[in-house]
């Protein structure tokens, strides 16, 4: 079993070994590298949201409401709260005549320090509208509305809208309905269990099929990288800098997936202690070796991703105390 992991140090010491399960698959659905348990299932958390925003744009509840790249781009978005991101929630809440009230997902403080930060210094109260996952929400009640499926519960297991999603989670995935584990993810949506190599040949099918409501959520999401995720995160960062390269999408307790439509791969991994600050690192790592192995001119901009690729720790003054870094090969078929 390759080895691969995150190792977090303190001045100069190894203070800590984070273990990275990694699966890297073809669109064939072949493994062409790995590490740790490729095959253990793990919950996607928001990693799919990409495939629970196709059904929006499939069954045209996107056309129907005027919905255009920022707005799918939201609808794939694990968001940061600011300001866009409250602003293009609002107008699809407009759009299809549904109310912020009738958003399923609770508040929550912003991912983004400094947006929450900011909240505490104004004394402002966050609404359904700040949850990271709102534009999933606003999408699921927009595919609601189009339905004429009730609004009441549209995020629980059993209703049509999450029957819809988890139809379309099978297809893409290749396991079958009855084998996707379901429970409730944090934002009290129905989330996924599966294992890494069929995320991984889900984000390759993706990557490259020629299916219209792929394609313009492929693109969306490239066009507002700044939607997908915020100021100074790793999935608007790495869009940004590999446009058209490389799509990526975080999801909670160190689940990453990616696709590198070039090489028709597709990349999931699992930080297995679940540590978000590892995820970063270890999903550049992968795609540094993943890219310098294909022998193909396919190369990720590293200009202003350093940041992730070994972040630095600091102590409460703000010095500098150690980093995270990748350490150890994938296995390569």
């Amino acid at each position: 079993m390759s080895s691969f992991v995150i190792e977090s140090t303190r001045s100069g010491f190894v203070e800590s070994v984070h273990h990275v399960s990694v699966a890297v698959v073809d669109e064939k659905g072949a493994l062409v590298a790995s590490a740790g348990e490729p095959e253990r299932i793990f919950m996607w958390r928001s990693a799919a949201k990409p495939f629970q925003a196709l059904p929006l744009v499939l069954d045209g509840a996107a056309d129907r409401f005027g919905f255009g790249p920022r707005e799918l781009a939201l609808s794939c978005a694990s968001h940061s709260s600011e300001p866009v991101h409250r602003e293009v929630c609002a107008g699809m809440l407009k759009a299809t005549g549904c109310e912020e009230s009738q958003l399923a997902c609770g508040p929550h403080t912003p991912l983004s320090q400094a947006v929450a930060d900011e909240l505490v210094r104004q004394g402002t109260p966050f609404t359904p509208r700040w949850s990271n996952c709102s534009g999933k929400h606003s999408g699921m009640l927009a595919l609601a509305k189009h339905r004429g499926w009730a609004l009441e519960g549209y995020e629980r297991a059993g209703h049509p809208v999450q029957e819809r999603i988890l139809d379309e989670v099978a297809q893409w995935t290749g396991v079958p309905r009855g084998e996707l584990r379901q429970a409730v993810d944090g934002c009290t949506a129905v989330c996924f269990g599966l294992p890494l190599t069929a995320m991984a040949l889900s984000y390759a099918r993706f990557g490259v099929s020629e299916l219209e409501a792929a394609r313009r959520l492929r693109e969306a999401m490239w066009a507002h990288p700044e939607l997908v995720a915020g100021t100074g995160r790793l999935c608007t960062e790495l869009m940004t800098a590999a446009r058209g390269v490389v799509l990526a999408k975080v999801g909670a307790e160190g689940i990453y997936s990616a696709a590198v439509p070039a090489l028709g791969l597709g990349v999931a991994l699992k930080v297995e202690d679940g540590d978000m600050r590892c995820s970063p690192p270890a999903l550049l790592a992968v795609l540094r070796q993943v890219l310098e192995r294909s022998g193909r001119r396919v190369a990720v901009p590293t200009e202003g991703l350093a940041h992730h690729l070994e972040p630095v720790q600091r102590n409460t003054r703000g010095a500098v105390t150690g980093s995270l870094r990748a350490m150890g090969r994938l296995r390569f078929s």
